[in-house]
C-alpha cells in the first residue's frame, strides 16, 4: 500500500490509499479524451491518455486526420505509485483549473506530430449518467462519465506543417470517464463469444453560440434502449434542459454503414418538437492505431513494457482506406431552427439491429 502525492489530499473514498481503487476488476480504466479541430475538414486531432491500476499500465495516444492522411503517436509505460503524474513518453495532460481549463502536450518526436495546446470550457462540465451493461451475467460496463464543450489555443505541428491554433476558429469537445470497460489483452472469451456483437451508438455534443445539446443513443440487437440522453446546457451556467427521448435517423451511403447526414429528433417535455440536421464533415476512424482494439499487439491497458515505449503509425488516403474500420468520430455540422453549430458526431452500426433488415 505505497503512498503518493495524492494521498495528501482530503479525497479518499475507502480505507485504500490512492492508487488503489475499491475493485479488483481488471478492467477499471481512468481515461481523458479531447479532440480539436476548425469547424471544417481541414484537420481533427483526438488525443486520450488512460491509467489502469489494476494492470499497472498508463497509455496514450494522438491521432490526426487531414484528407489524405491518419497518423498516430502512441505511447505506453508502466503505471507506478503516483496516478497524479500524467507523463507518458512525450505525452502530457496538466489540469490547470478543474473542471475549466487543461493543457495537453505531446512533444516534438519522430513520428511527424507533436501539439501544445491549452483547453478552456465554453459551457459547465455535464456529468452524463451511468454506462451499465451486464452481458451473459458478466459487467462490462460500469463507468460515469462528464463531458463539455469548449475552444483551444496554442499550436499543432504536423510534419513540416505549423497549425496556429486560435480560439475564435478552434473548438472541440472532450470527456473524462472512468469505471470498468474491457481494456488490456484479449481475455478467453468462454460464455461471452455467445454476444452478437452489436454495438448501435450515436454520440453527439454539439457547439452553438451560447449553449451546447449532448446526446447519447446506445440500443441492442433489437432495438432496446440501453442508454440516452438529450440535454440542452447553457454557456452562462443556467440549469439543463431535458430534451426527452432522441430519436436518432441516419443515412448510410449505399451498401455501407457510413452515415452521411442524419436527423436527430428532440421532443422537449412542454416545449416545442425539433430536430437537429447532422452532417459528417471529417471522419476519423479512431480505432485504428490508437489502442481501442483493433490492433491485437497494442490495445489501451496492454503492457507494453516499463517504457516508456513510443510508436508511430501512418496510413495514407484513399491508398489505404481498407483499414479504415469501426468507430468514426467526425467533425460534425449541426443544424435547427436556423441555427448552426459543430462538434463531435461519433457513431458506429456494427452487427445486426432493427434498421438493417435482413
Amino acid at each position: 500500500m505505497a503512498l503518493s502525492p495524492l494521498d495528501d489530499y482530503p479525497v479518499h473514498q475507502a480505507a485504500q490509499v490512492m492508487r488503489h481503487v475499491t475493485t479488483g476488476d481488471r478492467n477499471f480504466y481512468d481515461r481523458y479524451y479531447f479532440n480539436c479541430h476548425a469547424a471544417s475538414d481541414e484537420l481533427m486531432l483526438i488525443v486520450g491518455l488512460g491509467q489502469y491500476p489494476n494492470l499497472g499500465v498508463t497509455d496514450a495516444f494522438a491521432c490526426v486526420r487531414t484528407p489524405d492522411l491518419h497518423r498516430v503517436v502512441r505511447a505506453s509505460r508502466e503505471l507506478g505509485a503516483d496516478r497524479m503524474d500524467t507523463r507518458v513518453g512525450p505525452f502530457r495532460v496538466e489540469v490547470v483549473e478543474g473542471l475549466k481549463r487543461l493543457r495537453v502536450v505531446l512533444e516534438p518526436n519522430e513520428h511527424g506530430l507533436s501539439f501544445d495546446l491549452l483547453w478552456e470550457g465554453t459551457i459547465p462540465a455535464v456529468l452524463e449518467p451511468r454506462h451499465f451493461l451486464r452481458w451473459q451475467e458478466r459487467v462490462v460496463f460500469d463507468s460515469v462519465r462528464m463531458a463539455q464543450t469548449g475552444q483551444w489555443s496554442g499550436h499543432i505541428r504536423l510534419g513540416e506543417s505549423d497549425f496556429p491554433v486560435t480560439p475564435d476558429r478552434w473548438m472541440g469537445t472532450r470527456d473524462r470517464s472512468w469505471g470498468i470497460r474491457p481494456v488490456g489483452e484479449p481475455e478467453p472469451p468462454g460464455i461471452m463469444a455467445k454476444n452478437s456483437g452489436t454495438f448501435y451508438w450515436l454520440y453527439a455534443p454539439m457547439r452553438f453560440d451560447d449553449h451546447a445539446i449532448l446526446c447519447i443513443v446506445q440500443e441492442d440487437e433489437r432495438g432496446r434502449r440501453l442508454l440516452e440522453e438529450a440535454v440542452r446546457v447553457w454557456s452562462d451556467g443556467r440549469e439543463e434542459e431535458y430534451l426527452g427521448r432522441p430519436e436518432y435517423r441516419p443515412v448510410y451511403a449505399p451498401g455501407t454503414r457510413d452515415v452521411v447526414e442524419a436527423t436527430i429528433a428532440f421532443a422537449p417535455p412542454g416545449g416545442k418538437p425539433f430536430d437537429v440536421r447532422c452532417t459528417p464533415l471529417l471522419p476519423v476512424h479512431l480505432m485504428v492505431g490508437t489502442g481501442y482494439g483493433l490492433e491485437q499487439e497494442w490495445r489501451h491497458g496492454m503492457y507494453q513494457g516499463a517504457g516508456p515505449v513510443v510508436q508511430g503509425v501512418t496510413y495514407r488516403l484513399p491508398d489505404d482506406a481498407a483499414r479504415m474500420w469501426g468507430l468514426v468520430d467526425a467533425v460534425g455540422r449541426f443544424e435547427y431552427d436556423g441555427l448552426v453549430g459543430h462538434g463531435l458526431f461519433e457513431y458506429w452500426a456494427l452487427g445486426p439491429h432493427p434498421s438493417f433488415p435482413g
